[in-house]
Formats: C-alpha cells, sequence, structure tokens
C-alpha cells in the first residue's frame, strides 16, 4: 500500500518527523518553502505540520486536496483559517500546552526585570556608569497583578506567582468559574481599576486586534507596568508610547511587536521600533518567551499525541 505524505514547513523539533514517520507517513521537511511554493504542491499531501510562517488560507486549503490534518506546533492559530479548514473536513490540532511554562516564566522574568531596571542597569555597567540611585527598583510583593486571559499561559502565568505576596486577578471573556487559590476572577473593569501590573495572555483576532490601546489604558489606574507575551497586534503600540510618556505606564516588557519582520522594517514600523528601544524603561526581546529549549521537543511531542488521538491510517 501506498504511504501517505506529510509536510513540515518549519523548523520543528525532529521528535515530530519521527513519530511520523514511525506511523507509517512519507514525511519531507522543507522549512523554507514560501506560501506560493507550498501552493504549487499541497495536492500531493495528506498532512501539514506548521508553525507561523505559512498562511493557510481559503485558496491555499481548497488547492490541498487531499488534506487530512493541519498540526500547528504552539498556540496561535491566526495563520490558519481553522473553521474553512473543519468545514472541509480537515482535522485541525494545536500544541498550546507545550510552551505554557515557558512563556509563564518568560513573563515573570520581563516583570522583575522592569520592576527592578535589571536591564538598564546591565546596560550601564556594560558602559562603565555606577547608577544606583537611578537603578532603584520597585518590590513585586504587595501588588496586584491582572491577568488578561486565562487559557493555558495565563493560569501557567498565575502559578507562578504563587508564593510571591501578590493579589492575582483574572478576566477571560470566553470562560468563567476558574477561580481558585491561585486567581479571583472578576470584570476587565475590576482589572483595570484595582492592578498595579496588567499582564496580556490573549489570541490574536478581530476582537483583540489593539486590545490595549488609549481608551483601555485611559481607564486604568496610573502608573501601571505592562507585560505582553502573546502577540503583538494586542497593544496599540502609538497608544502605549504614548502611556509611557504621561505616566499612565510606568513601564512595559515586551516580547512580541505589531510587525516583527525586524530586518526589513521601514516607515513607521522602523521609527516605533527605534523609539521603543530608545525607551529605558521597556525591556524588549525577540518573540522567544515560548522558545526555550524543553518547549521546543514538548510542542512536538504533544503534537503526536493529538494526532495519533485521531485515528488516521497513514496508507492509502
Amino acid at each position: 500500500m501506498a504511504k501517505k505524505r506529510v509536510i513540515i514547513t518549519d523548523y520543528l523539533h525532529s521528535y515530530l518527523a519521527d513519530w511520523l514517520h514511525s506511523q507509517g507517513y512519507q514525511v519531507d521537511v522543507q522549512p523554507d518553502i514560501t506560501n506560493e511554493g507550498l501552493a504549487e504542491v499541497i495536492d500531493n499531501y495528506h498532512g501539514l505540520a506548521l508553525s507561523t510562517k505559512i498562511k493557510v488560507t481559503p485558496t491555499l486549503i481548497d488547492k490541498a486536496t487531499q488534506l487530512e490534518f493541519i498540526a500547528r506546533a504552539g498556540s496561535g492559530m491566526e495563520n490558519i483559517d481553522v473553521a474553512y479548514a473543519k468545514s472541509k473536513g480537515i482535522h485541525v490540532v494545536n500544541s498550546p500546552e507545550g510552551n505554557a511554562n515557558a512563556v509563564a516564566e518568560h513573563a515573570l522574568g520581563l516583570l522583575l526585570s522592569v520592576l527592578n531596571n535589571i536591564s538598564r542597569a546591565d546596560r550601564d555597567i556594560r558602559a562603565g556608569v555606577w547608577q544606583r540611585e537611578e537603578n532603584r527598583g520597585f518590590e513585586l510583593m504587595g501588588r496586584t497583578v491582572g491577568i488578561i486571559g486565562y487559557g493555558h499561559t495565563g493560569s501557567a502565568f498565575a502559578q507562578k506567582l504563587r508564593g510571591m505576596g501578590v493579589y492575582v486577578l483574572a478576566h477571560d471573556k470566553y470562560i468563567a468559574g476558574f477561580g481558585d487559590e491561585n486567581v479571583e476572577e472578576v470584570s476587565m473593569e475590576q482589572i483595570q481599576l484595582e492592578c498595579d501590573v496588567i499582564s496580556f495572555h490573549l489570541p490574536l483576532n478581530p476582537e483583540t486586534m489593539h486590545y490595549c490601546n488609549a481608551a483601555f489604558l485611559a481607564k486604568c489606574r496610573p502608573g501601571i507596568w505592562l507585560i505582553n507575551t502573546s502577540r503583538g497586534k494586542i497593544v496599540n503600540t502609538s497608544d502605549l508610547m504614548e502611556a509611557l510618556d504621561s505616566g499612565k505606564v510606568r513601564g512595559a516588557g515586551l516580547d512580541v511587536f505589531e510587525n516583527e519582520q525586524f530586518y526589513t522594517l521601514a516607515g513607521k514600523d522602523k521609527e516605533q521600533m527605534e523609539e521603543l528601544c530608545r525607551r529605558q524603561n521597556i525591556v524588549l526581546t525577540p518573540h522567544v518567551a515560548g522558545w526555550t529549549v524543553e518547549s521546543y521537543l514538548k510542542l512536538s511531542k504533544i503534537l503526536a499525541e493529538k494526532l495519533g488521538a485521531l485515528g488516521l491510517s497513514a496508507t492509502m
């Protein structure tokens, strides 16, 4: 019997390819393939595994006449038209559990770095400058932390905050009844009124685009700290910079950005990034919160488990 074929279009851990081979699939690993290149060959494949680079549009899905499953390593599904894929009988799985702990640890690291001016102090020392008073920090203990989005990463972040002497509030529009020893479930208004820190753990969709904008920030208490490890377009960068100027936002830790094509930024996008880099009260990291040595493996292992649970045949 002929083997069904799977194409892997990103640099995923080899565990997934090895598992697919063990199940009887023919696996083609093409991490450098473009959307255009994939469109030319997708009709040959029964499975597609990817991360963020490839955009799975209705046009691509229509060309994928034999496709049985799409496996997304990670959480965000904004690059896949999930509803259209499912309407064509295609299974869609992802692995948000795989990097939830990594994102939570990174969010905590960003928060502590922002509060204590760790990145700025490091730059000072490397430049031969000794500034103790200028780098006096704030303690996290006794403050109220707000988590917006209480899925895998939001709940993992709440767990990390246990034992740190903080009061944790969380809001999620889509789920309820999650309050426990780690967190109190509250309204959005309560988070805005009471929280010293707000951390975003939201998927990107039309409803969450620029969720954090001038109107949102105007309702927050003065001098908050913001953390974003979800998606860059959750935060309106221009509005955030105005809030930083006014003191409404005291500092921010950003792992994600509205435009992450770093080496090809131009125009307003380039100006915004340069302005972010000039500011001393922001800590910036290159979308690596969920990208640890451990999560790299876990993302693929969880995909393999979920694909296995589908019970698909690897032969025609």
